[in-house]
């Protein structure tokens, strides 16, 4: 399948570092996968996004054909500081789970870049934490599932990051459809480094920028799914009452991959945010 997103690209971003490919034309698109994938993952919206849309679509640090990069999958900071040389000037973000925990990071670091942000089932702390005296209880991964996670990846690599993908489907009207082509772009690249995956893990468990989120300017529309076992309801409750200069929405049909699960609406919903914010 990803041979589809070789054929319709217009170039390969000749920087050494992360593998950028550039597909479409108009305005630039930037968009950053989640934990355990690829850039590949957008195959199912690619053919829709890039008549309106010069995409750039993104390997993460040790991820995709981005593998040998692993080193700089240590820290948020260091993710941004890979990107800042592979992407344009400025240009819409899209980013999808933790793809979207980067796109907020580099959106707060370098504002003037940002044309817009966009999140996909995604949160400022993915980790979920107790009430403690004062500090309200936060909803999210439990955090002896991503413990459990570190310590499979050591044990079995394919099976931990098979898991991850079931629960990413998991709930959605089509959740095997889901999994299954979650599984097969996985497959048509290079394994993700073992290294990459647990720092991504780290970064699901320690990353908090709730208190960041007020300092963003820029049009900000957060994409949800009704059904997704990783982002729950109640971060999108948050988020709407805190961040009330941004637009969400809920897909009813799909779990943590709206883009997959309903890609033709997904689509026309963020075109519709584009044109009415740019």
């Amino acid at each position: 399948m990803p041979d589809v997103i070789a054929k319709e690209s217009k170039n390969v971003s000749p920087c050494t570092k992360l593998h950028v490919e550039i597909v479409g034309e108009g305005p630039d698109l930037v968009l950053l996968h989640g934990w355990g994938l690829n850039s590949a993952c957008w195959q199912s919206v690619v053919p829709l996004l890039s008549t309106h849309y010069r995409l750039h679509l993104v390997d993460l640090p040790g991820f995709g054909f981005s593998h040998e990069n692993y080193a700089d999958s240590s820290t948020l900071v260091a993710i941004t500081n890979a990107l800042v040389d592979v992407v344009p000037a400025h240009a819409v973000w899209l980013g999808w789970s933790l793809g979207g925990l980067c796109a907020t990071h580099f959106a707060l670091q370098y504002p003037q870049r940002v044309a817009a942000l966009v999140t996909v089932a995604s949160s400022p702390k993915f980790m979920a934490t107790a009430k403690i005296a004062d500090i309200p209880a936060w909803s999210g991964i439990a955090e002896k599932v991503l413990a459990q996670f570190q310590q499979q990846l050591q044990e079995n690599l394919p099976q931990t990051i098979n898991r991850f993908l079931a629960i990413q489907g998991m709930g959605s009207e089509t959740a095997k459809q889901d999994i299954k082509q979650l599984k097969s772009l996985l497959a048509a690249r290079p394994q993700p480094h073992e290294q990459a995956l647990s720092n991504g893990l780290r970064l699901l468990e320690r990353v908090d920028l709730r208190a960041d989120l007020s300092s963003l300017a820029m049009p900000f529309y957060r994409c949800y799914g009704r059904l997704d076992a990783l982002v729950p309801q109640a971060t999108v409750a948050w988020m709407d009452n805190h961040l009330p200069q941004s637009s969400s929405l809920i897909f009813k049909a799909s779990s943590h991959a709206p883009f997959i699960s309903e890609p033709v609406l997904f689509v026309n919903k963020l075109q519709t945010f584009l044109k009415n914010s740019l």
